[in-house]
């Protein structure tokens, strides 16, 4: 029964989350981190059951736009490359509002590369999935309220947010793009 909670407890943060709405604030410390390279492809993207259609470029697009949106604001002098593969999505069709509510997702596999090393950091693709944000309530899905498009915005605000924590996590952990960043910092701090 604590295992049960535990999870709808994780689930309905991760959906809760807005990937955008903290982009007017200044960016988590990250280190020495810029990012070059930020590539998705979807070629095998299994779109799930009752989703709404969107194309393979609507979805790359919108990860790569979401993913340029938050890390755009890194200014390090050490360069990172993102290789995302889209794995699959729903976006919600209207449902039955009070029976029915379906919600979105996005499950998008991340390899972060180091360019000077010309190495993966992370031996295997990190899996992100992602709902979408509660903004509607849990009663109206957003199916309702939000195009195909707007739907896949928000999926993909949300997953480039979890790349940033999940960044942040192998930095403290593992020592990710510590390297110099002492340097980054006094500059980023001097030249404000």
């Amino acid at each position: 029964m604590v295992r049960v909670l535990a999870v709808l407890m994780s689930v309905v943060m991760l959906a809760a989350c807005n990937g955008a709405r903290d982009l007017n604030e200044a960016p988590v410390p990250l280190g020495n981190f810029n990012l070059v390279h930020n590539i998705a492809v979807a070629p095998k993207a299994v779109k799930g059951p009752l989703s709404r259609e969107v194309s393979e470029a609507e979805l790359t697009k919108a990860l790569t736009d979401a993913t340029k949106e938050r890390f755009g604001r890194y200014k390090g002098t050490k360069d990172y490359h993102f290789g995302m593969s889209v794995e699959g999505y729903v976006l919600a069709q209207p449902g039955i509002p009070l029976v029915f509510a379906p919600k979105s997702i996005l499950i998008i596999n991340l390899t972060v590369w180091d360019d000077a090393a010309n190495k993966k950091l992370n031996a295997k693709p990190h899996q992100i999935t992602v709902l979408e944000s509660f903004d509607q309530g849990p009663v109206i899905g957003s199916g309702y309220t939000k195009s195909a498009q707007q739907q896949l915005k928000n999926l993909s605000q949300n997953a480039a947010k979890q790349i940033e924590n999940y960044l942040v996590k192998q930095k403290r952990e593992n020592g990710w793009f510590n390297e110099g960043a002492e340097t980054t910092a006094a500059a980023s701090t001097s030249s404000e």
